[in-house]
């Protein structure tokens, strides 16, 4: 190796390692060296897709995605000793997303540069034109179709071996593909499969987008603080960024008092939501756990079929057989009405608490006619009628009659004065105030004049004709 190559080799090398950082430069240890990973810049919106007749097995009939990253280029180099006075670079050139053919291309055009500044160091011209030029260069655009050939990974075929004209092995044609191209050896389609290709796509992308994400400024609209993005979260649906601080206080006051569905994006009228993952990341594993029981135990409330075992010490969801009102616990085996909640009654009609009386009436009067034949079959009629009789009879009493003031029994009052005798327990009482007279002397409440109800024995009596007159005394 003559000095001027050595010198110009180690400038080169050192010019990289300055210009690129270390994971898109790396210079080999054993040899005059190394590996530069190239991530093309793609225009806004970069969409890819699959075709739904692809001949790999995907679940669904079609993908499309948008991207802001692809992953990156490989160029592995190693410098000959009579680079670059003599020699070009030894390299090969690696790539996923790019099939064999393209990379084919790539690497004559590399040829070609070194050709057209043969004495000059070229491996800068090289990245530049792998970063900025590829995709014009193949006349790739957006929606850009993922490919795979069918013999598999791209190392499968014989260099030397011509291309046939339409052939090419995946992504677009590029305008330096030939009829009769030949495969380049050092072109490496570095990927197992199409499944494989496009999970390693979406991976790095979302990699890539959070390491933008962090390394900016945002500024946080709840505590009004700029903050590096690592300090902060985004809501993925509509990119709304606060700091984590702020977010981990509201999240936990949300979960403590139970609404794990209100965990949405601060912004008036903005319904985006945390997902479990940001929920996670913020909170204690106390709290997020029951964050995620109670995210479970809503899901599964509305749900039709599901019902859970009224024992309360159990509580385990039960799934409902369609037609059937019989739930068996799997946890502790007890059978239950999934209508009522007690045991299992079989075909007989579900009882109803006196309690609850009032509810079902109201529930069978407001109802429309498909429910209040569900309610009837489900409580049976009699109890229905009895539960609508029973509600008009404690309605009129509470409208046309008193309790007595001793024993509760219901009484009504026809005419007569107002000392009144309880048909029940035989104690007086008066009508107006309702408190108990003495037996021994029960009028001297109403002739005391310190009493509430004096000379008001007879006030409220009937009018016959514009007079009063009186009725005899119920005792």
């Amino acid at each position: 190796m003559s000095s001027e190559d050595k010198e110009a080799q180690e400038d080169e090398l050192l010019a990289l390692a300055s210009i690129y950082d270390e994971d898109e430069f790396k210079r080999a240890d054993s040899v005059q060296g190394g590996e530069t990973r190239i991530c093309l810049e793609l225009p806004q919106d970069f969409k890819i897709f699959v075709r739904g007749s692809s001949t790999e097995s995907l679940q669904s009939s079609g993908f499309e995605y948008s991207v802001c990253f692809l992953p990156p280029l490989v160029l592995n180099f190693e410098l000959p000793p009579d680079y670059p006075s003599t020699s070009p670079p030894v390299f090969t050139l690696s790539g996923k997303w790019l099939s064999q053919a393209q990379l084919s291309a790539l690497c004559k055009h590399l040829d070609n540069v070194w050709e057209e500044n043969r004495g000059c160091v070229v491996l800068f011209a090289w990245m530049q034109f792998l970063k900025e030029e590829t995709l014009s260069y193949l006349n790739i655009s957006s929606p850009y179709e993922l490919k795979m050939c069918p013999q598999g990974k791209g190392q499968s075929w014989t260099p030397g071996e011509p291309l046939e004209a339409g052939k090419d092995c995946g992504g677009a044609t590029g305008s330096a593909t030939a009829e009769e191209e030949i495969m380049d050896a050092r072109a490496v389609q570095d990927v197992e499969s199409l499944s494989s290709l496009i999970r390693e796509i979406l991976d790095f992308d979302q990699a890539q987008r959070r390491r933008c994400f962090n390394s900016k400024m945002y500024l946080c609209s709840i505590c009004f603080c700029e903050k590096l993005g690592s300090e902060c979260m985004h809501f993925t649906e509509c990119s709304h960024v606060y700091c984590k601080a702020c977010l981990k206080d509201y999240f936990e006051i949300q979960i403590r008092d139970g609404q794990v569905h209100c965990l949405n994006c601060p912004e008036p009228k903005c319904s985006s939501v945390a997902t479990p993952g940001q929920v996670k990341e913020l909170v204690g594993e106390e709290l997020f756990a029951r964050y995620d029981r109670l995210l479970l135990q809503s899901s599964l409330d509305l749900m039709a079929d599901v019902v859970y075992c009224p024992r309360p010490g159990c509580q385990t969801p039960v799934m409902q057989e369609p037609g059937c009102t019989m739930g068996i616990c799997s946890c502790c085996n007890y059978a239950f009405c999934t209508l009522c909640r007690m045991t299992y009654h079989g075909v007989s009609p579900c009882k109803v608490t006196a309690e609850k009386l009032m509810d079902l009436r109201n529930e069978y009067l407001e109802a429309d006619e498909t429910t209040k034949r569900f309610l009837e079959q489900r409580y049976g009629k009699r109890v229905i009628q009895k539960a609508l009789e029973e509600m008009e009879s404690k309605e009129w009493l509470e409208k046309n009659s008193k309790s007595c003031p001793c024993c509760g029994t219901h009484i009504e009052k026809l005419d007569g004065c107002n000392k009144m005798t309880c048909t029940g327990c035989m104690q007086y009482f008066c009508w107006l105030c309702m408190g108990s007279l003495s037996r021994a002397n029960p009028y001297r409440h109403f002739n005391d004049p310190s009493s509430p109800c004096f000379n008001r024995l007879f006030q409220a009596m009937h009018m016959d004709d514009g007079e009063f007159w009186e009725v005899e005394d119920d005792d």
